[in-house]
């Protein structure tokens, strides 16, 4: 079982408990799922106002926060998130600091986590940035941290959350820890690490170099981005991009060199880590800009939704956060989407300019892979002292645990944090010394930044100037900004870290996507990309800017992010849907918006459909699936049994044609890079990845591959539904089903999935479509794995006429009616009205909570 489940499987016992502890009276389970819900009406005392606070709450629990100064405001939304998502603040921290056997207890992979996130060393990191922030900044998360305290005081931690009491009949529970300011900005990189791009393809690479044993066969799968087809986002025509400095080329050439080994440790290793906000290939993201010439409000509209893991409660909050008098000692007049445990908001719009944000995809980590010995590495034929520190993990419940930590001048030594042999068996190349092979782990995230100003920079910019200076503040992770103004003016920026690599002949290639040889400095990262040389775009002639993971620029324009990125079938449909109805002389809208964020065609069936209707299938009876492929529309709706079927072929497809060439764990996932493997080898017939090598005598070809996958799937589903194709209906195996992520794993009782779990949802979409609902291939199973987050629609002509949706709802709480009351509406395309001007603010709340200063 992989690690990253087994948290979720082990914790599951805990549900066993608690069920079998509250059957017996349904009084106490009242009290137990009840007793934490905030009161959010009324008058309450906060320590440490200075005026009053008003907040006010729409119908489904959104929070507008106003205040008379930064602080207070600041110290209010801390107050609010711990009402409403305390244990999901406490989880997040207590796996970004490495510290969830506190919480949980003597649990293997609890431990494991635990073991690798000390490793890498987050919580250090973000001590270390602490002093790096302004000093608005720290006032603002020291603010925040006291508003959370303000709450946790006095209660106990049944009265917080009812995780807390259930996991009191497990492990013995200590008083609630207070929250401090830097356990926000660990949280932050907790995030970066899911979205830290290509670290996956590249062990891939090599996992599958070891396997294959031919470096050309490994790149036909790792095929170049396809610019001519799928746009990028800055294209040579946008104003600047010409100007940007070129990337180097670099030389690939590995035949004779063997470095897998040590990184299938270091996989298994980080594997261990859980994921907070979603993994896999599915994570991405979509926002799109239009300029107001196109709109019916003759000012821009953006459009955002970022495609993570989905969970309950959802990853965002959405909250307003409004000075009551906008000056320069209170500038925000916010609305948007926060993280819970993060004061500020992070994608939005104040009333000047509007923001969305999308995955860039920029190559940050790189492994390196190093000879060690008694505490020195080898450089350059010299040898280095390993920094080595102790952390000692305490287990609730049970004895403390003892870790060794080394790291390298390039990072923390990732392959031996577990026991993992492999690292020892791996061949190296031939002029490497002949010491103990490691493998280090480079990330931008472990270099102490400024993220945290950026964060509250974006929410008071007015203009590209601004959105370009908090851009170079935006350490990790590295996101594409997609922004739009009120008067006009609609632009794209690149931020982030991004690491220079020289341009290194020889063996092993210096471009970022293999493993690199640590006892080389001309592999050493040669310092940072200038941010005033990341690509942006204002204004550009089209009408429309389009980020949604696909590359930036095109090969050789600007600096070098990334070879790996989305190869951007869904970006190229929303070009090709925004470029249509232009030309058209549609006007566009929010509503017309809103409809593309679900657009459901499918670019995998546009290019396997009508291969797939050349093939021959003999038996009527497995004829039939291929026949629902005729008259297609090619549209993943929910309802669709050619849908299912199509996505039953695709899945036995990629294990027709693959699972005999690749190693275990690497099985293809079906995202958009397999999408661009398989489009090429339609075109060759006879390419060896057709051939199934357990046929031996036998070699297989297109053909009979697809032949077998058409008579597979109808198989399959005949066996998992129906022999009816009637019967059939993609949403039937298609389903959005987010989880606790302590108590909401496979195998708990009916009665606490009712308590944590929302009721799944049937979807349409799928990978690689707008509507983004991507599933894994390689799974067996269609179940949705990640999932636009949410969704927003901003006209900047008309801020009250925007609208926005959530995954599940504002509230953590199961017993609260807000915790997944937006969950139907989501699944089904919908969104809300989102006020922001005073007066529909005002109109809309249905909850007033004044908070006050303590009397004198």
């Amino acid at each position: 079982m992989p690690r990253r489940h087994r948290l979720r499987t082990a914790l599951v016992v805990l549900a066993v408990v608690v069920v079998l502890a509250l059957l017996g009276t349904s009084v106490v389970s009242a009290l137990v799922v009840r007793r934490p819900l905030p009161d959010v009406q009324g008058t309450q005392t906060l320590i440490g106002l200075d005026a009053d606070v008003e907040v006010l709450r729409d119908a489904r629990g959104v929070p507008t926060i106003v205040a008379e100064s930064a602080r207070d405001l600041f110290l209010a939304q801390g107050y609010v998130s711990a009402q409403d998502r305390f244990f999901e603040m406490d989880y997040r921290r207590h796996v970004a600091s490495g510290r969830l056997a506190e919480l949980v207890g003597a649990d293997e992979a609890a431990l494991e986590a635990d073991q690798v996130i000390r490793t890498l060393g987050w919580r250090r990191v973000a001590e270390q940035e602490w002093p790096l922030l302004t000093p608005d900044t720290r006032a603002h998360l020291q603010a925040y941290a006291d508003g959370v305290n303000a709450y946790l005081e006095g209660r106990d931690p049944g009265e917080i959350a009812m995780e807390y009491t259930v996991l009191g009949l497990r492990v013995p529970q200590q008083e609630i820890e207070r929250w401090d300011p830097v356990d926000s900005l660990a949280w932050l990189k907790a995030m970066a690490w899911d979205l830290r791009a290509n670290y996956d393809r590249e062990l891939s690479r090599a996992q599958t170099f070891r396997f294959v044993q031919d470096v050309a066969r490994v790149e036909e799968l790792f095929p170049p981005y396809p610019q001519d087809r799928n746009l990028p986002i800055v294209t040579a025509a946008d104003p600047g991009a010409d100007a940007l400095p070129a990337a180097a080329g670099v030389e690939l050439d590995l035949d004779d060199t063997d470095l897998q080994a040590a990184l299938a440790a270091a996989d298994r290793a980080l594997a261990a880590v859980p994921h907070l906000v979603g993994e896999g290939d599915g994570v991405g993201s979509n926002s799109w800009v239009v300029a107001g010439e196109h709109t019916a409000s003759g000012r821009p509209i953006l459009a955002n939704d970022p495609h993570l893991g989905i969970s309950a409660p959802g990853i965002w909050s959405q909250v307003g956060l409004r000075c009551a008098d906008v000056d320069d000692a209170c500038p925000f007049d916010v609305t948007g989407f926060a993280l819970a445990g993060l004061p500020g908001v992070v994608i939005g719009h104040n009333g000047s300019l509007a923001w969305g944000l999308t995955n860039m995809g920029a190559d940050v980590t790189d492994f390196f892979l190093e000879r060690v010995e008694d505490g020195e590495v080898v450089v350059d034929g010299g040898r280095e002292r390993l920094d080595v520190r102790t952390e000692t993990i305490e287990v609730a419940g049970g004895d403390d645990v003892e870790l060794e930590v080394r790291t390298t001048r390039h990072g923390p030594i990732v392959s031996d944090v577990l026991d993992l042999p492999d690292v020892q068996r791996a061949p190296v190349p031939d002029d490497a010394p002949g010491l103990r092979f490691e493998v280090a782990l480079a990330w931008t995230a472990l270099t102490p930044g400024r993220t945290a100003d950026a964060v509250f920079a974006m929410m008071t910019a007015a203009d590209a100037d601004d959105v370009s200076a908090a851009a170079a503040i935006l350490d990790v992770p590295a996101q594409n900004i997609v922004f739009a103004t009120t008067d006009g003016h609609i632009g794209y920026q690149a931020p982030g870290r991004v690491p220079l690599r020289g341009a290194v002949a020889g063996p092993v290639p210096s471009d970022g996507t293999w493993p690199r040889p640590g006892w080389d400095s001309r592999y050493d990262w040669q310092g940072w990309v200038d941010p005033a040389s990341m690509p942006r775009a204002l204004d550009p002639a089209e009408g429309f800017v389009v980020a949604a993971n696909q590359a930036v620029t095109p090969l050789g324009v600007g600096p070098f992010l990334a070879e790996d990125t989305d190869y951007g079938y869904r970006s190229q449909r929303i070009r090709d849907l925004l470029t249509e109805r232009i030309a058209e002389g549609e006007v566009l809208d929010v509503d017309a918006m809103a409809e593309l964020q679900t657009d459901e065609r499918s670019a995998y069936a546009d290019a396997l459909v009508p291969a797939l209707l050349q093939v021959r299938v003999d038996d009527a009876f497995d004829r039939a699936g291929q026949d629902l492929l005729r008259d297609w529309d090619l549209v993943m709706d929910a309802d669709s049994a050619a849908a299912m079927y199509f996505s039953a072929v695709w899945a036995q497809l990629l294990e027709l044609t693959f699972a005999d060439d690749l190693p275990e764990g690497h099985a293809p996932s079906g995202d958009s890079r397999w999408l661009e493997v398989v489009r090429g080898m339609l075109d060759d017939p006879t390419s060896g990845w057709w051939d199934d090598r357990s046929t031996p005598g036998v070699v297989e070809g297109r053909d009979d591959v697809l032949a077998r996958a058409l008579v597979s799937a109808r198989r399959e589903l005949t066996a998992q539904i129906s022999s009816r194709t009637a019967d059939w209906e993609w949403g039937l195996l298609h389903t959005a089903a987010p989880e606790h992520p302590v108590l909401g794993g496979d195998g708990v009782p009916a009665l606490l999935h009712r308590w944590v779990n929302p009721t799944p949802q049937r979807v349409g979409g799928g990978s690689s479509v707008v509507n983004a609902t991507s599933w894994d291939a390689s799974s067996g199973s269609y179940g949705v794995t990640s999932a636009p987050s949410m969704r927003m629609v901003v006209d900047l002509g008309d801020l009250d006429s925007s609208t926005w949706v959530n995954l599940t709802g504002t509230s953590a709480h199961p017993a609260s009616r807000h915790y997944a009351d937006q969950f139907e509406a989501w699944a089904e395309g919908r969104q809300f009205p989102w006020p922001y001007s005073w007066a529909a603010v005002r109109a809309d709340a249905v909850d007033r909570q004044t908070l006050v200063p303590p009397e004198d």
